[in-house]
């Protein structure tokens, strides 16, 4: 079939529904899903045997309610569609209420003291704004319906139902602001996001044969090989065969599902690659999001690769990230963030740039923290990712107008210019309004804004309902000055000018990895928050519990909640790599140590005898003693570092211990062991080396 034959074919969109269902329910239906009526029983059931009997053509035997938990993965629990019968028989059903609600055991998850353990009701909530789809593992096929969790109080136990708020708030303050701006025809705002995912894939021999690899995603343990990433040779390259036909079948699972799998290629790092879609409206691109990262792992197990998605699986070479594409549209088509031919004039969007100059000004912290995870500490800041201090590239033009309007002073349009490229067989291109800033954490490019921070292995819903969240503040702020205004040019130009003068601090066009930036990033007064347990307590400070509550996004003791369970999970998982640190060193790595010692010993021994004076092998004889006895007491040194950060009893003293303390203790570690990598011959080392992992596909 040819490929965009499949696109969709799996999935509950909206051509099936046209289909499928009467044009009475479809019309219902689409109003649900624009917000402007609220779901009736009566068309859920249409809805519910529509899709029923649509998943069983299909294939499907089950269905679930697919969920993503404070885990920071997904789950789901699997029902049959058949219902047994008085005489002995079974009969295939699916109500309308089985399709709007499920009941997982709330009490199993993450919630930071929202339910205690013999509180176990939680209820799971049907997201009609995205689209049912067929899961094929294997032979077994099952209807997946995208859900929120919530407890049996209503509390947000999940990742999407805050972001569905997050998405009502900037709704209604957008609309406010257009509608005072003259706008009479847009019915609805909603945040699209395209997020480019990063990846790396390693031959399942070499994986399986490595302890950390396998149960933290992360080699605690690596020297570097003489060839890295310095020739900038593996960026763009010709993608490999091997996986070539991996990204292939990773394009043909998702197109069924009607994921727009759009771009692939070569990342940075050896063995690293990207893969970006189309944009998607907030929530559904989360799901699909959540959906590549599976699928990437499910085919990659096929062609025996495994994918790794944590954002530093070694050190030395590029980690992984996500960056997340962020954007305002209307139902009626307009972007907010277009420009247009003429940004100066464009009161539209010198507004909405307006307001997200003054959210990440003002909410520096949350979009830092909404970025943070223990993979990502080690990759923030270094010469691969933006730095950890949260600054905005608007670009020389946008700025420049920016700072005209504030000084009064007219800034010529640059619209319109081409680059001359020296040959005359090739064509002028048009100059982009802005160039690209890869240094910079919250780029404009173009009619977007890209949130480059985000990790590799994480939802990005928390990133999207914070930007979502925190613009809907400054939205309000504008709104209320618009509605009350006689001149709006005139107000539009002193909000303009006043968010200026206030934020323009946090616009920054350089290079944001030298150690210059650092310095006058400190002069602006701009946060510098290297690691996510000093960034996390931003959730729970006044300012974020009150923007956060104004817009019905989280209430207080939802966000005390993530706070103790993100911190929680901090400490389970630096625990978890110092065990495995500890494990390796001390069963497998310093046994074969000695054994090689004693080698070397007996060498020796051989040659002296022989009347050879080995000077050479005598010393690398005690170099390597010398480091097994530091890479022994650094260990014991970690064991006691754990015990102690455990014995801690308060969240963040703990997480506090784990960072300081328990993490250090492992890079502690780390080093003598790394340096005898490289003295012990190859066939004496007990697992793969970075050679294999990096280089052999």
């Amino acid at each position: 079939m040819p490929f965009n034959e499949i696109f969709g074919i799996n999935a509950f969109g909206d051509s099936v529904m046209r289909d499928r269902l009467p044009k009475a329910i479809y019309k219902e239906l689409k109003e649900v899903q624009a917000g402007e009526r609220e779901l009736t029983v009566a068309c859920a059931e249409v809805v519910a045997n529509a899709m029923k009997d649509w998943a069983i053509e299909k294939g499907a035997t089950h269905y679930t309610h697919w969920f993503q938990p404070m885990t920071g993965l997904t789950a789901e629990k699997h029902d049959s569609f058949i219902s047994p019968t008085a005489d002995g028989l079974a009969i295939v059903e699916f109500s309308g209420k089985e399709l709007i609600q499920g009941e997982p055991d709330a009490s199993s998850f993450p919630s930071g003291g929202l339910r205690a353990t013999f509180e176990a009701r939680g209820y799971t909530a049907w997201d009609v704004t995205s689209p049912a789809y067929i899961m094929e593992e294997g032979n077994c096929k099952t209807l997946v319906i995208p859900t929120a969790f919530v407890g049996y109080h209503g509390e947000a136990l999940d990742k999407k139902t805050p972001l569905l708020r997050s998405m009502q708030a900037v709704n209604k303050q957008a609309l406010r602001v257009l509608k005072a701006l003259g706008n009479t025809t847009s019915k609805r705002v909603v945040s699209s996001v395209g997020p480019e995912q990063e990846y790396f894939l390693v031959d399942a021999q070499y994986f399986s044969a490595r302890q950390d690899l396998l149960l933290s995603g992360r080699t605690v343990f690596g020297a570097l090989p003489p060839k890295g990433q310095e020739l900038e040779d593996h960026y763009f390259g010709k993608i490999p065969e091997r996986v070539s036909a991996f990204m292939t079948e990773v394009n043909e699972e998702l197109w069924k599902l009607g994921i727009p799998s759009k771009t692939q290629h070569n990342e940075v790092a050896p063995n690293q690659f990207e893969l970006a879609p189309i944009y998607g409206v907030s929530n559904v691109a989360t799901d699909q999001n959540y959906v590549v990262m599976m699928t990437l792992k499910k085919v990659a197990k096929r062609h025996g690769l495994v994918c790794l998605l944590h954002e530093k699986p070694f050190r030395g070479v590029n980690g992984s990230g996500k960056h997340n594409n962020w954007s305002l549209a209307t139902d009626d088509g307009m972007n907010l963030l277009n420009p247009g031919n003429t940004p100066a004039a464009n009161l539209q969007f010198l507004v909405f740039v307006s307001a997200v100059l003054d959210a990440v000004d003002t909410y520096a912290p949350l979009l830092r923290l909404s970025a943070a995870n223990t993979g990502n500490d080690h990759r923030l800041g270094a010469n691969e990712a933006p730095p950890a201090i949260i600054s905005i590239f608007l670009g020389q033009q946008l700025a420049d107008i920016f700072e005209g309007i504030a000084s009064g002073k007219t800034v010529p349009s640059q619209e319109g210019v081409k680059l001359e490229l020296g040959v005359n067989t090739l064509p002028k291109l048009p100059k982009d309004l802005t160039d690209r800033n890869r240094t910079s954490p919250f780029a404009f490019t173009g009619n977007k804004f890209e949130f480059r921070m985000v990790p590799s292995s994480e939802s990005i819903a928390g990133p999207n309902f914070t930007l979502n969240t925190v613009v809907a503040e400054t939205l309000a702020a504008i709104a209320d000055k618009l509605e009350k205004s006689k001149d709006i040019a005139g107000t539009v130009k002193e909000i303009v000018t006043e968010t200026w003068k206030k934020h323009s601090r946090i616009v920054f066009n350089g290079n944001g990895y030298t150690d210059e930036w650092v310095k006058e990033a400190a002069k602006r007064g701009l946060p510098n928050l290297t690691s996510s347990v000093e960034a996390w307590p931003y959730l729970t400070k006044e300012d974020s519990v009150k923007v956060f509550t104004k817009h019905n996004v989280f209430t207080k003791e939802e966000l005390h909640a993530r706070l103790d369970i993100v911190l929680e999970k901090y400490s389970k998982q630096i625990n978890i790599e110092a065990g495995i640190a500890f494990e390796m060193a001390t069963r497998e790595i310093l046994p074969v140590v000695t054994d090689y010692a004693v080698e070397l010993a007996s060498q020796i021994q051989a040659l002296e005898a022989s009347g050879v004076k080995p000077a050479s092998i005598k010393a690398k004889l005690v170099e390597v003693a010398d480091l097994a006895e530091k890479a022994a007491k650094a260990a014991v040194a970690l064991e006691a570092a754990r015990k102690a950060a455990k014995a801690d009893l308060d969240v963040l003293g703990q997480a506090k211990a784990y960072r300081d303390n328990v993490f250090a203790g492992i890079e502690a570690l780390r080093d003598p062991i790394d340096q005898l990598e490289k003295l012990l011959p190859k066939e004496y080392w007990p697992m793969p080396a970075y050679e294999e992992l990096l280089f052999r596909i």
